[in-house]
């Protein structure tokens, strides 16, 4: 799909990291964006950058969700592209003993949390993007529209701790070749891609030395990743129209440890 000012596209979590590198890129590839996010300041602030409009949505919430792509679609039209980077990490193991061993057991509401908002928000913008896709006029040899979720290299790789979130990026590598199927004969192309260690806001908030220890893990380059590059697979998967069903890692050759 050639990106010019006659595709519109939607990305979530669009108001920082991988997100934004994202929303950033479609635009400065003359595509017009709309940001879903839950920071309506910085999400504002970036999509008057780009040129482009924004909405405050819960992506965990179908009312939110729809409200979000009525938004959308007033300002630019139905959306050729949707690419899902909203999410939230969490820490906790499945059962564990403190320090002055008391037994305590994972959270249950906080293993639903990252459901919710990572697996099943996913779902919901793909879900609603795609049945909105299929009353769009097919473009010739590029179908009517492509998504792109975001896993992690956690789907394969989960580390202790990492249950919940694990799962949660699981089920969206788990999803990508079925949802490629479903949608298939309508002309709508479906990949993931399971980033490693990438300069966002949650990998900024750690000490220096966590940082550190974590760059020990990649092969080469030896750095976290940026957003840019992030972005630059995104468009990669957007332009090339044979690549279908694909998930692909992006995380400098690393392959997780248990701890």
């Amino acid at each position: 799909m050639k990106l010019d000012s006659s595709i519109a596209a939607v990305v979530t979590g669009g108001a920082s990291g991988l997100g934004e590198g994202t929303a950033r890129r479609l635009a400065a590839e003359g595509a017009k964006v709309t940001l879903f996010d839950l920071n309506e300041e910085r999400g504002q602030a970036v999509a008057k950058e780009i040129g482009g409009a924004f909405a405050k949505v819960d992506v965990s919430d179908e009312a939110s969700v729809a409200a979000g792509f009525e938004i959308a679609r007033a300002a630019h039209g139905q959306e050729r592209i949707m690419v899902n980077c909203a999410g939230i990490g969490w820490a906790e193991k499945t059962a564990r003993r403190s320090s002055s061993g008391e037994i305590m057991g994972h959270r249950i509401e906080g293993f639903k949390k990252v459901i919710n908002i990572n697996l099943i928000g996913s779902f919901i913008c793909a879900a609603k993007s795609a049945e909105g896709m299929l009353h769009l006029d097919p473009i010739e040899g590029a179908g009517r529209g492509v998504i792109v979720n975001t896993a992690s290299v956690a789907a394969q790789d989960g580390q202790m701790g990492q249950v919940a979130y694990g799962a949660s990026k699981g089920g969206i590598y788990a999803m990508t070749l079925p949802m490629a199927r479903d949608l298939a004969r309508e002309g709508i192309r479906v990949n993931t891609i399971l980033p490693g260690f990438f300069e966002t806001p949650i990998y900024e908030q750690m000490p220096p030395e966590v940082k550190t220890s974590l760059v020990a893990h990649l092969q080469y380059p030896n750095r976290f990743g940026t957003p840019a590059e992030y972005a630059d697979l995104v468009h990669f998967m957007v332009s090339n129209d044979y690549i279908n069903a694909e998930c692909v890692r992006l995380d400098a050759g690393a392959r997780m440890p248990p701890k």
